[in-house]
């Protein structure tokens, strides 16, 4: 019996291919995340009282936070003027890698959104882009649409998945002449 099988090289014709992966892990930012929540600066978790509040700011060991990505929030129902978030955030700032208001969920996505808008899309342009799916860091979905709305800018075609195996999702309509 014949074996119909071609006698060769193995070719890696995935490697060969064209496709440029976009790898949002890649993108992660490494540093500590941490939740602020004002609620443990308030009196009886219900109002904040600017004196107290000061004297807490002004004596703060903000240094401890250095390279922090850090969400500010109030997990209570409570009345905390605006400025305390604002005062909060300027005694941060200095300090830290990212500051948002928000929960851990929206400092992720600002994270990415930041890290996102600072890629040189050049590398991109009319490129056959596969968006790396499955990974071991975790990468928001809001990640994933961002890359799409920025990479759809300038790329021929977009895909999600690996090179093996891809689930297309936009491709360039041809320009007439």
């Amino acid at each position: 019996m014949k074996n119909n099988l071609q006698e060769g090289p193995i070719v890696n014709r995935v490697a060969q291919s064209a496709l440029v992966t976009f790898n949002l892990e890649t993108l992660y930012h490494p540093g500590k995340r941490m939740l602020w929540d004002i609620k443990d600066q308030l009196y009886q978790e219900i109002i904040l009282k600017e004196k107290d509040f000061r004297a807490f700011i002004k004596t703060h060991d903000w240094s401890q936070y250095q390279g922090y990505n850090i969400a500010i929030t109030c997990s209570v129902d409570a009345i905390v003027p605006t400025w305390a978030y604002m005062l909060l955030a300027a005694n941060l700032n200095p300090y830290v890698n990212h500051l948002v208001f928000g929960d851990l969920s929206d400092l992720e996505n600002s994270l990415f959104q930041k890290a996102i808008a600072e890629i040189d899309l050049q590398q991109y342009r009319q490129a056959k882009v596969v968006i790396k799916g499955c990974g071991s860091v975790p990468v928001p979905d809001f990640a994933y649409v961002e890359a799409v709305r920025v990479l759809q800018q300038v790329a021929g075609s977009i895909m999600y998945g690996e090179p093996c195996s891809t689930v297309p999702l936009y491709k360039r309509p041809k320009t007439k002449v």
